[in-house]
Parts: structure tokens; C-alpha cells; sequence
């Protein structure tokens, strides 16, 4: 029988270590990158690439305001794509919010990685995203999809914070955090491209406006960001295989 206070009581259990979460998290890391390359990849795994142009939206966003501009809005469609409406600032902080939104998610999910080995973390990050997803949708969020969509998997979370076990908390916590990490990796070739069609325009791709500001060629600066992504991940995996697992009982 347990005993109930409002305090978690934590003990770290040596025998338990992250390495048994590992192989099943990069199993579901290349599967996901892979199914996303493929037609209709997108559908077949619809939350999850609804949740990563979420991530680059608002990776695109964020990082405005934080150069001092003003995120305007936030548009999802049903086929998984996305647009963040932000004010123009200068060459270099086009750059910096273009980067923003192939970077910020993968920093993101480094930290939902790296707080997982404590159950304590994984339900605040659990309770903070669904709390992030609902707030971003009722200031930025434009689409009805987008009201529809965003609330589900908001409210979805803070249901796992709330009742679900401690051990799938912290699952699940890391499984978002790789997906956060391999959003970059939802359209490779987007990496690699110049400019593309976004809504219907022709406008310079995150690369191309990396590109544009900072010179050297959008392929290098695609190149720099996929490894950057994948050193996040594995980064924060390999930390998670060497810490002994913080168990916690309520």
C-alpha cells in the first residue's frame, strides 16, 4: 500500500537503466522518417506530422519574438502543412527565424530527452506541452483545422499527465522528443531545396533564406542542419542509455 502526499518520492533504481528504451526509440525514429518519405506517408502517420509542422511553426514563431518581432499568426491544413505569419526584420534575423523553425524543434525534443530519465520532468513536460498547444491555438492559431486538431492532442496530454501511469509518462515523453528531433527530417528533400511552393506561392525555402543572408550555398546550410538534428538525438539518447532510470512513486 502506498502512501499519498502531495510531494513525489524519488530513488534512483542502478539495475533499470535507459539502454532497454533505446532500441525501440530509434526503431521508431528511422520507421517514422522513413514512412514520411514515402506517398501518402504523411496520412498514415497524421498526428505525428500534424505535430511536426506544429513544431516548425512554431519554431518559426518563437524565434521571432524573441528577436523582436511579432508572431501574427499560425495556419494548419488538413494536408499537414503549415505557415507562421511573423513581422519582417532584417537579412540576418531571416535567417536566424528561418533556422528557428528547422532548429527549435529538435533543441525541443533534446530537452524532452534528456528530462525523461525523472518522472517528476516527464509529467511537467507532458502537462507543459498540452498546456502550449491549446495556449498557442487560442493567440496564433487561424484555420478551423487548426482549433479542431491542436486542442485533441493538447488535451490528449495533460490526460496522460494526469491519469497514466508514471512509466508511460516518461515513454511518452521521450517518444515526443525524438519525434520533435526528426521533424526536421519530415520532407528531407525541403532541406535541399532553393525555394518551394508554400500555399500556393513560390517563395524561397528555410535554406534559401539562411542562404540569401549568410551567402554560402542553402545545400551547405541543409547539410549543417540535418547533422545538427541527428547529434541532438543521439546526443540525448545516448545520455538517456547511461542514466540509471529515476523511478517515481506517488
Amino acid at each position: 500500500m502506498y502512501r499519498h502526499d502531495n510531494a513525489f518520492q524519488e530513488e534512483y533504481i542502478p539495475e533499470r537503466r535507459g539502454f532497454r528504451n533505446i532500441a525501440w526509440l530509434l526503431t521508431a525514429a528511422l520507421l517514422t522518417v522513413f514512412i514520411w518519405q514515402i506517398p501518402f506517408g504523411d496520412y498514415l502517420l497524421y498526428p505525428f506530422s500534424i505535430l511536426a509542422t506544429w513544431f516548425h511553426e512554431m519554431g518559426h514563431g518563437v524565434t521571432a519574438m524573441l528577436l523582436g518581432q511579432k508572431f501574427r499568426q499560425l495556419l494548419i491544413f488538413p494536408n499537414g502543412s503549415g505557415i507562421a505569419y511573423h513581422t519582417a526584420g532584417g537579412a540576418l534575423s531571416s535567417a536566424l527565424v528561418a533556422a528557428g523553425g528547422l532548429l527549435g524543434p529538435p533543441i525541443a525534443g533534446a530537452v524532452f530527452i534528456l528530462n525523461s530519465t525523472s518522472a517528476k520532468r516527464s509529467q511537467l513536460l507532458l502537462r507543459l506541452l498540452g498546456i502550449v498547444l491549446l495556449v498557442s491555438t487560442v493567440i496564433w492559431v487561424r484555420t478551423a483545422f487548426g482549433w479542431v486538431i491542436l486542442p485533441l492532442m493538447g488535451l490528449s496530454l495533460l490526460a496522460v499527465a494526469g491519469k497514466g501511469p508514471l512509466w508511460l509518462q516518461q515513454v511518452v515523453i521521450q517518444f515526443l522528443g525524438v519525434q520533435a528531433c526528426i521533424s526536421t527530417y519530415r520532407q528531407l528533400d525541403y532541406l535541399f531545396m532553393e525555394s518551394a511552393n508554400v500555399g500556393g506561392k513560390q517563395m524561397l525555402s528555410d535554406t534559401g533564406h539562411i542562404a540569401e543572408a549568410l551567402l554560402l550555398p542553402y545545400w551547405i546550410w541543409g547539410s549543417a542542419i540535418a547533422v545538427t538534428s541527428f547529434g541532438l538525438l543521439a546526443m540525448s539518447l545516448w545520455h538517456v542509455a547511461r542514466t540509471p532510470v529515476k523511478n517515481t512513486r506517488l
